[in-house]
């Protein structure tokens, strides 16, 4: 059986963290895996689905395998180096602070009961795009009462739209007590 594989090494998040969102996507396909991995809301989910995307490269790339048949045949996450620090505590002494990290390392072999992806991910657009054809057209943001009233003339010559409160009202009765 042909495997690829993928390493991820001191990862700053403690391992038992890391092994909630593994053990979610053990022993499943690539596609539903990757789907589970993007609405997962842990913080290890994001380099966990990174790791997953570069064992898919790997497999599509040096083993020749076809990525829609992938299944994740062993998945392990193991502890790494502990990094110390002290914080002071009572009467002279110090307690101590362990920040963990851990290692990830995943197996993908393919698979001949694979059913067909049951989803479809698309990358998200880039939002720099999004900036630049906004420059391109040359059209400028309306704010929303003057659409609602469609008030539109006043604020389509070039400048700053007036901030409407500013000055020493607004700053009186900001402070929370007088």
């Amino acid at each position: 059986m042909i495997t690829a594989t993928a390493k991820l090494r001191y990862l700053k998040i403690t391992p038992r963290k890391a092994r909630f969102v593994v053990d979610t996507i053990r022993g499943c396909s690539v596609n539903v895996a990757e789907a589970r991995l993007l609405v997962s809301p842990q913080r290890s989910s994001a380099p966990i689905l990174k790791l997953l995307r570069s064992a898919v490269a790997n497999a599509r790339q040096n083993a020749k395998l076809d990525p829609a048949k992938l299944v994740i045949t062993e998945i392990r996450v193991d502890q790494g180096p502990k990094t110390g620090r002290w914080m002071p505590r009572a009467r002279g002494s110090a307690g101590l602070i362990e920040r963990k990290s851990c290692h990830i390392s995943i197996v993908l072999a393919e698979s001949a009961t694979v059913k067909l992806p049951r989803y479809t991910i698309v990358a998200p657009a880039h939002p720099m795009k999004k900036k630049h054809e906004h420059k391109k057209a040359g059209k400028r943001k309306v704010p929303h009462a003057a659409a609602e009233t469609g008030d539109t003339e006043k604020h389509d010559e070039v400048g700053p739209v007036p901030k409407p409160g500013k000055g020493y009202l607004k700053r009186m009765f900001r402070r929370k007590s007088v």
